[in-house]
């Protein structure tokens, strides 16, 4: 299977859990998010996969303009991100596991170097 084609699926899988995870909050956790104080925190976590649910989809497509291994780099770090940074922030709101708190950066340096290596892959390749 292409690598692009992984990244669509990858990233609407990303999107589809990102609709059902912000419904999922809105709905059926409200009133345990706002007891323990962590609503910005889920909000956050649903808010940081859908920006990059779309950041893969996006990556797909520069695959195809540019199939090299940066552009391929930038979509494992932004769904290896994703994952570590929404996901321990779902963990940290609904659970309140303070250590979860210690594991988002590690995704968040995840997301920034997946728009690195997309932005030196555009640098490298003369974009017009």
């Amino acid at each position: 299977m292409h690598m692009g084609r992984r990244f669509v699926i990858l990233g609407s899988v990303l999107g589809m859990v990102g609709v059902g995870m912000g419904a999922f909050g809105a709905h059926a956790l409200e009133s345990l998010l706002a007891a323990n104080g962590r609503q910005s925190t889920y909000e956050t976590a649903v808010q940081y996969q859908f920006i990059h649910a779309l950041a893969l989809l996006f990556v797909s497509s520069a695959l195809r303009r540019w199939p090299v291994g940066l552009a391929k780099a930038s979509g494992i770090f932004f769904f290896v991100g994703t994952i570590l940074f929404s996901g321990s922030l779902y963990i940290l709101a609904i659970f309140n596991i303070p250590i979860m708190g210690a594991v988002a950066p590690i995704g968040g340096v995840g997301l920034i170097l997946g728009w690195l290596c997309l932005c030196l892959v555009a640098l490298q390749n003369h974009v017009s």
